[in-house]
């Protein structure tokens, strides 16, 4: 069994993509940890913001997780809708495309793409706050932890979509089981002890107020607290990983999904309250998160502690998986449109995307060192991509209905136009209350991105219509080329490149490049010898001999020059360079040699003329 396969899987066939797609069962782990792993961090997001106004700040907990319930409410049945107009995947840039035009498109494109990679960094720092919070001494290997998890993510993803819906699915399960069970104890103890219940393990005390609410703070938790939101349009943008009835399942796990986020929220933010738990400093000495102090408050710090804990750090850990099943796949709707590399839309050895996921792997993992590994300090960068794309999803989808008209269309229009409207609000809200703590950076990033796009299509039109043509066949004249063998000494790698050129053309230069100390074999010394008797004895003209020497040891630029110069003397003729190759048994052993072949390759190709044909002979070293 080779590496990849022990590491990856076996690869798999075309024909086995059936088997690759998923129910409800496995589309929550695959496409829902994102936004149900927000529940652990939202709030928490909220509440560091209101802990200048100590104590008071619990009171306005419930007031702005209920608006964000409302909000995440009219997305949800706004992106019901997403999925049966657009079953094909791609969310909002595929919604934009069709109904907005190219440029929103591409904003809403870039604006997932950046999310995406948010996501992913967010997530595990998040996670591995969480797992600090239970083990303090584990503060100093902060992003050391974080990196470990990404590594381990893409391994995962490489190997497919079921497998990581199958390596997930306990995780999320758990999470959801134990976080809801606590849940549920909290609430019953807060109703009994009306409303305000013993706790079992005292949370730290509230610090003391140093200002009072202010519209500006409020709307700064506001925008911290939206961060929960995220993660929700993941399954209209995965559509196509679902089985048949493929728009039912998805509206199926969206709605899971919606629904236990809801209550997660709710649940979370109601007991933050009664018991008045509120945010610690994050990345100091003490932090605690506010799941381990609200598990801790309501069942104490037992073995459920632990287990739960447990749960909701291998869950924020792996939230960022949303990303890697939704991410290659906007590249690779973007590659067809040719805003990105055609090979992003090629899949990998298990069906996957694999350049997507290894391009989603190397931003992240730039993030988490920029950043510490510190959730607080990508928070502030986090929900604008999430909400703007959520924006012109809406917007799309009400062009959508104006156009389509017919039964139910007006309705679907009302909903699709509240989600706009709503979202549209918020997305405001956060750009304003966040640009100063660095999400000024989303705001510069998304534009560049949307030009980086623009370049990339601009290439491929600039090169579609250069090679365009539905001309006939024009026959060239039989005139036979001109041949060039590179060579070194004689060894049988020279036999070969030169017995190829006299296939082609008796019309064969060979050319050797010596310096001053050079300890290659001049070719003059054995010519006769080993080729130019041969030839005539062969009854063919002798290849010609070209000994060009360079006094600063420069190998490439004199032969090119030759080419260049043999190129401009016969216009009428095509020039076929042959430039033998070595071939090694073992990939490993390349670094051992110096591989000029394939400088001198690259360096033909770009200063030649397109008369001038690279033709590479290898030669294969037996094991």
């Amino acid at each position: 069994m080779s590496i990849l396969d022990w590491l990856l899987g076996r690869a798999l066939a075309t024909h086995e993509e059936e088997q690759q797609q998923l129910g409800p069962t496995a589309g929550i782990p695959v496409l829902g940890l994102d936004a149900l792993s927000s529940a652990a961090y939202g709030p928490e997001a909220a509440l560091t913001l209101l802990l200048p106004l100590g104590a008071l700040g619990l009171r306005w907990v419930g007031p702005i997780t209920l608006l964000i319930v409302v909000i995440l409410s009219i997305v949800y049945f706004s992106y019901r809708q997403t999925i049966a107009a657009y079953p094909g995947g791609g969310g909002s840039y595929t919604v934009a495309s069709e109904n907005l035009g190219p440029r929103f498109a591409l904003l809403a494109g870039a604006a997932l793409a950046l999310d995406y990679v948010l996501n992913v960094a967010v997530g595990i720092s998040a996670g591995v706050g969480a797992l600090i919070s239970a083990v303090p001494s584990l503060l100093p290997h902060t992003l050391l932890l974080c990196l470990g998890i990404l590594l381990l993510l893409t391994l995962i993803n490489l190997r497919g979509l079921r497998e990581s819906g199958i390596a997930f699915l306990l995780p999320t399960y758990a999470f959801v089981g134990t976080l809801g069970v606590v849940i549920l104890i909290g609430v019953v103890k807060a109703i009994a002890g009306g409303g305000h219940p013993t706790a079992v393990s005292p949370p730290p005390a509230l610090p003391a107020a140093t200002q009072a609410a202010s519209l500006w703070i409020l709307m700064r938790a506001f925008a911290s607290g939206c961060t929960a939101m995220t993660g929700v349009e993941a399954v209209s943008n995965g559509v196509p990983i679902f089985r048949q009835p493929r728009i039912q399942m998805a509206q199926k796990t969206l709605t899971a999904i919606i629904a236990l986020l809801i209550v997660l929220l709710a649940g979370i933010a109601y007991l933050s309250w009664a018991y008045g738990i509120g945010a610690t400093d994050p990345g100091k000495p003490g932090y605690q998160s506010v799941l381990s102090m609200l598990v801790a408050a309501v069942v104490g710090r037992g073995l459920f502690y632990y287990v739960t804990l447990g749960a909701i750090v291998t869950v924020l850990a792996l939230s960022a998986n949303t990303s890697f099943a939704d991410f290659p796949r906007l590249c690779r709707v973007l590659a067809n449109d040719r805003y990105l590399p055609g090979s992003f839309a090629v899949r990998g050895r298990r069906l996957v995307f694999s350049q997507g996921i290894f391009l989603l792997a190397v931003l992240s993992g730039a993030l988490l060192i920029g950043f510490g590994g510190i959730t607080d300090r990508l928070i502030p960068l986090f929900a604008i991509g999430a909400f703007l794309a959520f924006t012109l999803s809406q917007a799309g989808m009400v062009v959508h209905w104006r156009k389509l008209g017919g039964k139910g269309a007006r309705t679907s229009l009302l909903i699709n136009g509240a989600g706009a409207v709503a979202t549209g609000i918020t997305l405001v809200v956060v750009a304003v209350s966040k640009f100063a703590e660095g999400a000024w950076l989303t705001i510069v990033v998304v534009p560049l991105l949307v030009f980086f796009f623009s370049r990339v299509n601009r290439h491929y039109l600039r090169v579609a219509q250069q090679i365009a043509t539905i001309a006939p066949l024009e026959l060239p004249e039989l005139t036979a080329p001109i041949a060039v063998v590179a060579a070194g000494s004689w060894s049988k790698l020279t036999q070969q490149a030169l017995k190829f050129a006299l296939r082609l053309t008796t019309d064969v230069y060979v050319v050797q490049i010596r310096t001053e100390r050079d300890v290659i074999e001049d070719l003059a010394d054995s010519w006769d010898l080993l080729i130019g008797n041969p030839a005539r004895a062969a009854g063919i003209p002798p290849p010609k001999r070209v000994t060009l020497t360079s006094d600063v040891r420069r190998f490439f630029g004199p032969f090119v020059d030759f080419v260049q110069k043999l190129e401009h003397d016969n216009p009428g003729k095509d020039i076929v360079v042959v430039i033998p190759d070595l071939v090694m048994s073992h990939w490993y052993e390349n670094i051992l040699h110096n591989n000029r072949g394939a400088f001198l390759r690259t360096l033909l190709r770009m200063r030649c003329g397109s008369r001038t044909v690279v033709v590479n002979t290898p030669f294969h070293l037996q094991e």
